[in-house]
C-alpha cells in the first residue's frame, strides 16, 4: 500500500458510507467534506491559536524593526530568539496549505475509488444538473476568491498582513481553484468548492471558539504598525534632486578624514538650540563644524555660505541611519534622545566617540522623555543642576553608569530674551490674553477651548489663539472647524494665528494660557509675567517616573509662575486673569527667582558648552599623540 492509498482509503470509506445513507453523489459529497472539517477542527484549532500568537507578538518585532533598523541580520537574530522564547512556530502558518493539499490527494483518490470519477458521477445525477459540470472553473474560482475576502476579513493572521501578501496568498489558491476545476473530476471539484465556503463558516467559528481580541493588543499593535510606518517613510517625498544631492553629501562627508566635530539636526528649526554653542566656536577657536541635518532646506546651508568652517550636510533619515553607524568623529552632539534604543545608533566604527545632548526644552528629564532615553549618551548639557539630581537618580535606580552632567543653561532661552530686550513695550489698550495649547490628547483646543473662549470675550480682551503647529498638520480638519465655529468674531477681540514664523507674538502678550506646553516656562522665564496652567491629562512618556521620587518640574512650577485651572470650571476665568496681571510685578520678582534657581549660567550658556566641547577635543588630541608615541 502506497502513502495515496493510505490517505485515500479510510477516506473512501467514509465516502462510501456517506453515499449508502444519502443515495445522492453531489449530497455525499458535501456531507463528506463537512465531516472532513470537524475531523480536522482540533488541527484548525491549533492554527488559530499559533495565528493569534503572531500577531500578539507583531508589536515586538515592529519594534525590533525599528530598534536594529537597516541591521537586516540583527533583526533576523532578535525576532528568532523572540520566537524561541515565546514558543512559537513561524511553519504553522503553512500547515492549513499543506493539510489541504494532502486531503485533496486523499479525495482525489477516494473519488475515483469509490464513484469510479467524473463520468459515474455525472451519470448518477440529473441530466441538468451535470450540465453544470462544465461551469465548474468558475465556481471553484468564485469559491476561491470568496474564502480569500473572508480570510483577509475573519483570519487574525491574514489579516494584518499587507494587501500586497493577501493578495498573493488569495491569488495562488484561486489559480490552484480554475485549475481544479477545469481537469478534475466534478466529484473532486465539488469538494474543494464545499471545503473553501466551509473554511470561511469554520474561521467564523473559531473566531468565537477562540477569541482574537482577548490575547492581542489591537491599540498596541496599531501604534507600533505607525511606528515602523514613520520610519519606513521618511524620504518617501524625497525628490530625485534631493536624493541625487543627500547621495553626493553622505559620500563628501565620509571623504573627509579626522572630523573633530559633528552636530547632528533634525530639521532647521533645531539650530537655534546649537546658535550659542556654535557662535563661540566660530569666535574663539579654528575648529571644523561638521552639520549633519535631514531638512533639504535648513537654514544651516546659507549660515555656512557666510561660515566658511561650518560644513553642511543634507542627509535623509533613511541614509542617516548608515552614516551614524558609520560615523568617525571625536565628538557628536544632538538633541534626539533615545539614542541606540531605536533605529539611531553608536557608531559601529569607532567606541571612542564622545556623544553629547543638548535639551530643546527647559525643563525636568524624566517624565516627557521615556524611560532609559538618555542611558547611551556620555555627557549631558544640563539646563539646570535640578536635572543632575534627576539623572544621577535614575543611574541609581537603574544602577547605570555615570554621566558627565555640564550645567550649560539653556540658549534658546537667551536668544528670546535678547529678542524680548528690543521688543516694543509700551502698554496696550486692551489686555492680550494668548492661549497657546500643546497638541497632546486632551489638549485645550480638544476639551474647552469653546467655554474658554465665551468666558474671555466681551471682556475688552485682545484674544489670540495660537495652536501648536504639530496640531494643525495633524489635526487640520479638526482645527478648520474650530476656526470655522467663531467666524465674524474678530470685532470681539478673537484672531486665530495660524502663522508660526515668528515668536513675537508670544512675548508681547499679557498672560499666556496653555495646558503642558514648555512655551509657558519660556514666556514666563522671558518677560517675567504669569502664566495660566489649564490642568488637562497630563501627557507621561515615561510611567516609570515616580520611581526616581523627585516631582518633575511641569508639576511642581505650575502653581510658582502662574494659576492652575479646572477645564471644567471655566467660569470666572476673566476674574482670575485680572488679578493675576494686576500682581504682575509680585510675580515678576518670583519668577526671577525661579529662573535664577533652575536655569544655569543665563547670559553664558554658549560659552560653557563651547569651552568643554574644545577641552574635550584637546584632551582628545593629545590622547592620540601619547598613543601615537607609544607605538
Amino acid at each position: 500500500m502506497n502513502i495515496i492509498d493510505i490517505i485515500s482509503v479510510p477516506l473512501g470509506a467514509l465516502l462510501r458510507l456517506c453515499y449508502d445513507i444519502l443515495g445522492n453523489y453531489a449530497l455525499a459529497i458535501i456531507v463528506f467534506t463537512l465531516l472532513t472539517k470537524v475531523i480536522l477542527l482540533p488541527v484548525s484549532m491549533w492554527v488559530q491559536k499559533n495565528g493569534i500568537a503572531m500577531v500578539k507578538l507583531t508589536p515586538e518585532i515592529n519594534r525590533l524593526k525599528i530598534k536594529y533598523y537597516g541591521d537586516k541580520d540583527t533583526i533576523a537574530e532578535e525576532t528568532q530568539a523572540l520566537y524561541k522564547r515565546e514558543h512559537y512556530h513561524p511553519i504553522a502558518s503553512t500547515i492549513p496549505m499543506f493539510v489541504q493539499l494532502i486531503m485533496l490527494i486523499g479525495v482525489i483518490g477516494a473519488v475515483k475509488n469509490t464513484m469510479g470519477g467524473a463520468d459515474t458521477v455525472l451519470t448518477n445525477m440529473p441530466t441538468d444538473i451535470g450540465g453544470l459540470a462544465y461551469l465548474m472553473p468558475i465556481g471553484a474560482g468564485v469559491a476561491a476568491l470568496a474564502l480569500g475576502i473572508a480570510q483577509n476579513k475573519l483570519n487574525p493572521l491574514q489579516r494584518e498582513q499587507k494587501k500586497s501578501e493577501q493578495w498573493m496568498t488569495n491569488g495562488f489558491s484561486i489559480a490552484i481553484s480554475l485549475f481544479l476545476g477545469a481537469f478534475v473530476s466534478l466529484g473532486v471539484g465539488i469538494y474543494w468548492i464545499c471545503s473553501n465556503l466551509f473554511s470561511i463558516l469554520q474561521q467564523a467559528l473559531l473566531n468565537v471558539m477562540i477569541r482574537p481580541s482577548k490575547y492581542i493588543d489591537y491599540e498596541e499593535l496599531a501604534a507600533s504598525k505607525k511606528e515602523l510606518a514613520e520610519i519606513n517613510d521618511i524620504d518617501s517625498k524625497a525628490s530625485p534632486e534631493n536624493k541625487k544631492r543627500e547621495k553626493a553629501d553622505y559620500k563628501k562627508f565620509f571623504s573627509v578624514a579626522n572630523k573633530h566635530l559633528v552636530f547632528y539636526s533634525e530639521k532647521s528649526g533645531f539650530y537655534k538650540y546649537y546658535k550659542d554653542v556654535i557662535d563661540y566656536l566660530l569666535a574663539k577657536s579654528n575648529v571644523i563644524i561638521h552639520y549633519v541635518t535631514n531638512d533639504p532646506n535648513d537654514q544651516i546651508f546659507k549660515i555656512a555660505e557666510q561660515q566658511p568652517r561650518i560644513k553642511p550636510y543634507y542627509i535623509g533619515g533613511n541614509k542617516l541611519i548608515t552614516l551614524l553607524m558609520k560615523m568617525d568623529a571625536d565628538i557628536v552632539v544632538m538633541t534626539c534622545p533615545d539614542l541606540n534604543n531605536y533605529h539611531l545608533k553608536r557608531s559601529y566604527v569607532r567606541k571612542d566617540i564622545e556623544y553629547i545632548y543638548m535639551f530643546h526644552y527647559p525643563l525636568s528629564t524624566h517624565m516627557v522623555l521615556q524611560n532609559a532615553a538618555l542611558n547611551h549618551y556620555d555627557t549631558i548639557f544640563c539646563v539646570g543642576e535640578f536635572q543632575f539630581d534627576e539623572i544621577r537618580a535614575a543611574e541609581r535606580v537603574y544602577n547605570l553608569p555615570e554621566k558627565k552632567l555640564i550645567a550649560a543653561g539653556y540658549g534658546q532661552l537667551e536668544q528670546l530674551y535678547k529678542s524680548y530686550q528690543k521688543m516694543d513695550k509700551t502698554p496696550r489698550e486692551h489686555k492680550k490674553i494668548l492661549i497657546a495649547p500643546s497638541w497632546q490628547p486632551d489638549n485645550i483646543l480638544d476639551s474647552c477651548i469653546d467655554s474658554m473662549i465665551e468666558e474671555l470675550l466681551g471682556h475688552g480682551y485682545e484674544v489670540v489663539v495660537r495652536p501648536h503647529p504639530e496640531y494643525v498638520k495633524r489635526y487640520k480638519p479638526r482645527m478648520d472647524s474650530i476656526v470655522a465655529r467663531y467666524a465674524g468674531r474678530e470685532a470681539d477681540g478673537l484672531k486665530f494665528e495660524l502663522d508660526f514664523t515668528s515668536n513675537n507674538s508670544i512675548f508681547d502678550s499679557d498672560v499666556l494660557i496653555t495646558d503642558w506646553s514648555g512655551t509657558a516656562y519660556e514666556f514666563s522665564f522671558v518677560t517675567l509675567k504669569p502664566a495660566v496652567f489649564i490642568d488637562t491629562k497630563p501627557k507621561i512618556n515615561n510611567p516609570e517616573y515616580t520611581k526616581l521620587g523627585i516631582e518633575p518640574l511641569e508639576f511642581s512650577l505650575r502653581d510658582q509662575v502662574g494659576i492652575r485651572v479646572d477645564p471644567k470650571k471655566m467660569n470666572g476665568l476673566a476674574e482670575r486673569l485680572d488679578l493675576l496681571m494686576a500682581s504682575e510685578s509680585e510675580y515678576a520678582e518670583k519668577i526671577l527667582t525661579i529662573r535664577e534657581k533652575y536655569i544655569s549660567n543665563f547670559g553664558k550658556s554658549g560659552e560653557v558648552g563651547a569651552r568643554y566641547i574644545l577641552t574635550q577635543l584637546k584632551n582628545k588630541q593629545n590622547e592620540n599623540k601619547n598613543a601615537n608615541k607609544k607605538s
